[in-house]
């Protein structure tokens, strides 16, 4: 059997003789992913059934699982908006980025866990009213064991499955992390704090940093640190963005010496304005830093820069076997379409 166009939904009647070979069909299919809509599972496919449509159910899909298509991964990731204009805007761009038909998009908990609520809310709008994979990001910062536990049950009720577990920054104001009581410390204590209470039902992602965590600079120790990520039960790794392909790769080497063997996927963050740049602590190639100075009071040709760079970053990872790119958009869609257009042409993602 064919593998389903992007878009199709197959979903699973909570009846026994249907369930085992719908989940058969599935798996042979290796979809995207899936969409509620009124798929139908016909008699040739389930001869136990009648003639009558088989009307379907949602069914979960785990990151972890999509991953293992040979396809590479398409993924963007958003921020919850501050204000009604920026809710509009991220509508917008979440409508004009599914025509990518992205293997999933995830959305940011907020520094300080500041936005909790909001992302709980997107991320299920996402999965329920969309049909893309969504993924909630899930911090450490302000929660007891109590409070994850709430929430955990709030995001899996929705129907999301999919979590990226993080330490989470501090609270604006303040310089050193600490915990609530009965909080935790550390990005692999949730990992493991999750898989325990939640079992292979989610699938897990984790940070990493090619250029070490800021506030961990020896190599050695950062991969230490993401080694019990992986050990406590992440699934696949997401990296914090960098402008240098050289950090990546390197980074890769060290990780899978280490024995670290889930899949790594480049982060990437395309340049679209001057004062971006420094920002979050990636290191620039020396010849681009060069031509961003003389582009400087040229707002439309720093962003021109800024996409071929990140275009020509994307299609040399690819082509060198990255599982896929994770675009951080800043919640805008023009850029990121740009650079999957370029991508595309080169066939380097699939052509919807």
């Amino acid at each position: 059997m064919d593998r389903l166009d992007p878009g199709i939904c197959l979903t699973i009647a909570t009846v026994p003789d249907v369930t085992a070979i719908a989940v058969s069909i599935l798996a042979s299919l290796r979809p995207t992913f899936f969409i509620l809509a009124d798929a139908t599972i016909r008699q040739q496919k389930c001869p136990n059934r009648s003639q009558d449509d088989i009307k379907a159910t949602l069914f979960l899909m785990l990151i972890r699982d999509l991953l293992a298509s040979r396809e590479p991964s398409i993924s963007f990731e958003f921020f919850p908006p501050k204000t009604d204009e920026a809710a509009a805007q991220l509508q917008a761009t979440i409508g004009e980025l599914r025509a990518l038909y992205p293997t999933f998009v995830s959305v940011t908990w907020g520094a300080g866990g500041s936005t909790r609520d909001k992302t709980i809310d997107i991320v299920s709008h996402i999965k329920r009213d969309t049909g893309i994979e969504a993924m909630a990001h899930l911090t450490c910062v302000g929660s007891s064991r109590a409070d994850l536990t709430a929430i955990l049950k709030h995001l899996t009720d929705a129907g999301v499955s999919n979590i990226l577990a993080l330490r989470g920054d501090p609270p604006k104001g303040e310089t050193n992390f600490q915990p609530v009581a009965d909080g935790l410390r550390h990005g692999s204590e949730l990992v493991e704090f999750i898989r325990g209470s939640h079992g292979s039902r989610v699938s897990l992602g984790a940070a990493a940093y090619p250029e070490c965590h800021v506030e961990c600079p020896d190599p050695a120790a950062d991969l230490q640190n993401l080694k019990r990520k992986v050990d406590a039960g992440a699934d696949f790794l997401i990296t914090q963005l960098f402008y240098d392909n050289g950090y990546y790769w390197d980074f890769v080497e060290r990780a899978r010496a280490a024995g670290i063997t889930v899949p790594i996927i480049p982060g990437i963050m395309p340049i679209s304005n001057i004062n971006q740049v420094g920002r979050f602590g990636a290191k620039l190639p020396p010849a681009l830093e060069t031509e961003l100075g003389h582009l400087r009071n040229d707002p439309q040709a720093v962003q021109h820069l800024g996409v071929a760079h990140a275009t020509s970053q994307c299609v040399e990872l690819l082509h060198r076997g990255a599982p896929g790119i994770h675009f951080y958009t800043l919640n805008r869609s023009t850029i990121t379409r740009a650079i999957y257009s370029a991508l595309r042409i080169q066939g380097l993602v699939p052509s919807h």
